[in-house]
């Protein structure tokens, strides 16, 4: 059962649902990337893509993200999110969008500060996702995505983004994105 790791509702459980629909992240890369983020949350509009249990987004709350949005295309999954955040008392600081990514993008308000994606592994990396994000304007211009993939993938150029770090914990890998701003594609510069 994950728990929340720091913020104010630090050790409380979270309910995750059974079956293939969830795989939770780790406790140990969950601590690693809210301790690589902490300057970034407080008050940040976070946006967890994938959310399965939701743990990310709760995680964002806890430290203080103002607003906090899981898209779950699972609709039972989703349901528990919301019931998570009903038992936790941060209803009105998380919203849960029950759609695929992609179609939940069309749908949201933007800008974001932070998102976080957890696809499953083996659907590669989602660079229409990565493309509605940027088309969509749903990034504040120094926003960070971060992209949790197997660490043996080797993540392809992404058009509009620059890389910045990735970190690797176990079978885990975390790839940290940037808006490319104009000049940077441009080799004239």
């Amino acid at each position: 059962m994950p728990k929340i790791t720091g913020g104010n509702l630090r050790s409380r459980k979270l309910a995750s649902p059974k079956g293939a629909n969830v795989r939770p992240t780790p406790g140990r890369v969950k601590e690693a990337l809210f301790s690589i983020l902490q300057p970034r949350i407080d008050g940040a509009r976070f946006l967890d893509l994938f959310a399965g249990t939701g743990a990310i987004g709760f995680e964002a709350a806890s430290r203080g993200a103002r607003r906090v949005v899981c898209v779950e295309a699972h609709h039972g999954t989703a349901d528990a999110i919301r019931a998570a955040a009903a038992a936790l008392g941060i209803s009105g600081v998380v919203e849960v969008v029950a759609a695929p990514v992609d179609r939940a993008l069309y749908r949201l308000e933007g800008p974001f500060d932070v998102v976080y994606a957890d696809p499953p592994y083996a659907d590669g990396v989602p660079l229409q996702m990565f493309r509605l994000l940027l088309d969509r304007e749903l990034l504040a211009e120094d926003a960070v995505v971060i992209f949790e993939h197997g660490a043996r993938t080797i993540l392809p150029e992404i058009p509009g983004y620059r890389t910045g770090r990735e970190e690797v914990y176990g079978d885990v890998a975390l790839a940290f994105f940037t808006i490319r701003a104009s000049s940077d594609s441009d080799p004239a510069r």
